[in-house]
């Protein structure tokens, strides 16, 4: 069965999964960028305050997303959906007519965990749960949301502020997703609740992943890409300064990766239902590892070129990959408790990457020094989950 049977017989849940990714935008950092200045200056801070402010609400999302993210191996998806959805309106509300800049940050903080944290959350946790034999499509599929906001939402915003307020616009794009959500609220194929809740004062079953050694094994080569994109998103400058390129390659490039992203998702979510996510895990990052290799001994814009595009088909790839492995480690039943594990440690770690990196370059390293130091991460990651990919494959 292929991508076309699979939109034929379930187009209503893949739909359901596919808004709730591309919904996301509204809490992605890149979205958030967009009005960056408008935002500071309606909460009266300057853009290192913002920078500041913005990073100690992602932290606090990340902890709330490990807290409240497991509750979707027991909430109805419906409901689940209704209260992320009736959050992340509160959390729009108060970022864009807050009169003191306290309120507006608790509506950023709720824009971020609904956001980035939640609603990315029900998409990967609906397509991994509920599609057994074509896990890996049904994720690839529901991942190009995500990929439709990132390459259609940026130019378009920035058009259309030429005729429209930043809060204007925030509120016409909650007005264009309304049309989606309330048809697919009312009458979508929803599944059923997954399991009980547990009684008060009850331990909750399942994994404890933070507390299980094969989890912290994995962990550093499913970070290793969020970790260092956000890093050559954030310092774009520096990068292309140091690799003797700029920003107007860079920004052609960035759609390279936009592009680059659309055969990783397709490709990478066949080859996991085809060859399994543990032979996959172990040769989806090779294409950003060449990138890496083409930036630092070639550099340029070659070298620019080479890390947007290895590192597009390589997070198109990554999250039918993640979410399968997750799958075959802990079961379909556990996971919204070890995805939302997972989440808030990409969420703190991406937030505290831009600050690291920041210190490395303000002691004096080059950015080619960094990447690679990169390198070296990825290197040892892959090396550290080896093991447990073992196990996983003799297990399966």
């Amino acid at each position: 069965m292929g991508y076309r049977t699979l939109l034929r017989d379930h187009r209503g849940l893949l739909g359901i999964a596919f808004l709730a990714m591309f919904s996301s935008s509204l809490g992605q950092s890149f979205f958030i960028g967009l009005f960056q200045a408008p935002i500071s200056a309606h909460l009266g801070l300057s853009a290192g305050q913002f920078g500041t402010a913005y990073a100690a609400v992602t932290l606090v999302a990340g902890f709330a997303v490990l807290h409240l993210g497991p509750s979707i191996d027991w909430m109805a998806p419906r409901r689940f959906a209704l209260v992320v959805i009736g959050t992340l309106l509160a959390g729009i509300l108060l970022l864009t007519t807050a009169p003191w800049w306290g309120l507006g940050l608790l509506g950023l903080g709720l824009v971020r965990f609904c956001g980035q944290g939640m609603m990315t959350h029900l998409g990967n946790t609906l397509a991994g749960r509920e599609f057994v034999g074509l896990r890996g499509r049904a994720l690839g599929l529901v991942g190009m949301g995500i990929m439709l906001g990132e390459s259609a939402l940026p130019p378009l915003m920035a058009a259309l502020l030429m005729w429209f307020g930043w809060r204007e616009l925030w509120w016409l794009f909650v007005a264009f997703l309304a049309l989606f959500w309330v048809p697919l609220l009312l009458r979508g194929p929803w599944p059923k609740a997954p399991g009980k809740r547990p009684a008060r004062g009850q331990r909750r079953d399942g994994p404890r992943p933070f507390r299980e050694a094969r989890f912290w094994k994995l962990l550093p080569l499913l970070m290793i890409l969020p970790i260092t994109m956000t890093g050559l998103f954030i310092y774009q400058a520096r990068m292309t300064q140091d690799l003797g390129s700029s920003l107007g390659v860079y920004a052609l490039a960035l759609t390279g990766m936009g592009l680059a992203k659309l055969p990783g998702a397709l490709l990478g979510g066949r080859w996991v239902d085809r060859l399994g996510p543990v032979r996959l895990a172990r040769l989806y990052l090779l294409p950003f590892a060449l990138a890496l290799l083409v930036a630092i001994f070639v550099g340029g814009d070659l070298g620019v070129w080479a890390l947007m595009v290895g590192g597009g088909l390589a997070m198109g790839a990554q999250e039918s990959i993640a979410t399968s492995l997750l799958v075959r480690s802990w079961g379909a039943e556990h996971l919204g408790t070890v995805r939302a594990t997972l989440s808030a440690a990409m969420v703190l770690s991406t937030g505290l990457a831009p600050a690291v990196l920041g210190l490395t370059l303000d002691l004096g390293a080059s950015f080619t020094a960094i990447l690679a130091g990169m390198l070296v991460m990825l290197v040892a990651g892959w090396v550290l989950a080896q093991g447990v990919l073992r196990e996983l494959k003799t297990a399966g």
